[in-house]
């Protein structure tokens, strides 16, 4: 069994990836019932004997002792971590998985990258070392970070870039949060762009996240609880209901609902990885199949059911539509529609109890109304989780490399360019040392090169679907 290690990088990444060591534990508890250390549990936590001094040997056999993640929690505020350190995930970790500091980087993805990266580069690389060390076969880094802060975006990309030196075997995988057109940080598409280039060059995947998509989901919900559509589905005290059991407004504090979805995208990325099933899917399947070129490697995601775990029971969807709503725009976890534009590959990660047959079915149902590249006209991967999520018969991950996060770049070009015209803001960066103006005009220039590359496939779409010449057979 792999193992694969957690790093959560600033507000954004810890607050989503608490969700996620939160999810994951009732997930484990509710399918491992006599509380032995397996195989499944293994792939996130390590079995910590913690009677004897330090940290106290891992335990591969038997009852669980001491259940610690195997990830590292960054932020350079020390209030997100502390309220980690404070609620009841506290025992999951212990300081030597932590690195904090108490000014922040002030929005600022210069502060972030060169000042905070250079300073805590050593640590940072000592920790991620003890952390591989523990593991038997390590296959998968998430990151989990935003783009728009100065932590997240900057020393997010700064850790990126050290996992491919220090580690160039094993897989990149990074869960990145967009800011919205209205974000309250006005350098956040400085800080955006400049963090773009790294992910270009040094991730193997990245899942972008729009905050706009997942406020609107939560919004649905909100309307759904509202509107008495959810009747008793919504459970009391939950994520998204208040302790009186009324819905929250979204104003009051949406971002624990937002993040519980992040938290369920993870845990079905990981399923395959986890648990049995009867048609398997290895993390670095995902990349090797879904990403033809190195640069495009920015995948899609949608989620049905939309909620799972302990907090909405959003009424369980019959299979075929299940399928249909993974390909419906309201799904997507970014503001796009990949129906009316072009797949290079996609993804299917099933849970539950669900046929390969069903599988394909839908596939080919599926099929007619999706647009693929011309020279990949099979281009499905697909795995059977056999577990599915508490609470619910089945769900659907789908990933989709498809051209539609185009406009998504494209506007975030069109936001930095207004304030880089002007020149606005530009010597708060540039008094950071290691700063130059060339980083700006570098970063500006990748991502220009990547949305022609979407370009280019565009360009392609609509045209005849030609079959490969094939063999002929003599009789």
């Amino acid at each position: 069994m792999t193992q694969s290690v957690v790093v959560q990088v600033g507000q954004c990444g810890n607050q989503v990836g608490c969700r996620f060591w939160d999810l994951a534990l009732r997930e484990h508890a509710d399918i491992n019932k006599k509380g032995i250390y397996d195989e499944a549990l293994s792939s996130f936590f390590r079995n910590v004997d913690t009677r004897s001094d330090g940290d106290g040997p891992d335990i591969y056999k038997g009852k669980i002792y001491s259940l610690k993640a195997r990830a590292l929690l960054i932020d350079m505020e020390e209030g997100v971590v502390n309220e980690i350190l404070q609620g009841p995930l506290r025992d999951v970790f212990d300081s030597k998985q932590l690195i904090t500091d108490v000014s922040g980087s002030g929005n600022n993805w210069a502060v972030g990258h060169k000042l905070y990266g250079s300073q805590y580069q050593e640590n940072i690389v000592e920790k991620l070392r003890k952390a591989a060390e523990h593991c038997d076969c390590l296959q998968c880094f998430f990151i989990i970070h935003s783009m728009g802060g100065g932590t997240g975006s900057g020393l997010g990309t700064f850790v990126l870039k050290l996992l491919e030196d220090e580690f160039p075997e094993v897989y990149r995988f990074v869960t990145s949060v967009y800011p919205s057109g209205e974000d309250d940080v006005i350098t956040s598409p400085y800080n955006s762009v400049l963090a773009m280039k790294e992910l270009n060059e040094h991730a193997d995947c990245v899942l972008p996240i729009e905050n706009e998509s997942l406020f609107d989901i939560v919004n649905k919900i909100h309307q759904m609880a509202n509107s008495g559509k959810l009747g008793s589905t919504v459970k009391q005290n939950s994520l998204v209901t208040s302790s009186a059991g009324r819905a929250k407004t979204v104003q009051e504090k949406p971002f624990d609902a937002m993040n519980n979805i992040l938290a369920n995208l993870l845990l079905n990325l990981t399923s395959s990885a986890r648990f049995e099933g009867s048609l398997n899917m290895d993390l670095n399947e995902i990349s090797m199949n879904l990403v033809p070129f190195p640069r495009l490697h920015y995948l899609v995601s949608s989620l049905t059911p939309l909620y799972t775990l302990a907090d909405v029971n959003v009424p369980s969807r019959r299979l075929d539509q299940m399928f249909s709503d993974a390909f419906s725009k309201d799904h997507q976890l970014i503001q796009a529609d990949p129906k009316h534009s072009l797949y290079l590959a996609c993804a299917l990660l099933v849970r539950g109890n669900v046929q390969v047959s069903d599988l394909r079915r839908n596939i080919e149902r599926l099929k007619p109304s999706l647009h693929f590249v011309s020279w990949n006209q099979e281009g499905w991967k697909t795995s059977l989780c056999s577990v599915p999520p508490v609470g619910h018969s089945h769900s659907l991950l789908a990933l989709a490399n498809n051209t539609c996060v185009k406009p998504t770049f494209i506007e975030l070009k069109d936001r930095f360019m207004k304030l880089y015209k002007k020149k606005a803001h530009l010597h708060h960066y540039l008094h950071v040392d290691g700063m130059e103006q060339s980083c700006f005009s570098e970063a500006i220039s990748s991502l220009s090169d990547l949305i022609e590359e979407y370009n280019e496939l565009d360009a392609t779409k609509g045209g005849p679907r030609t079959d490969p010449s094939r063999l002929k057979i003599a009789v």
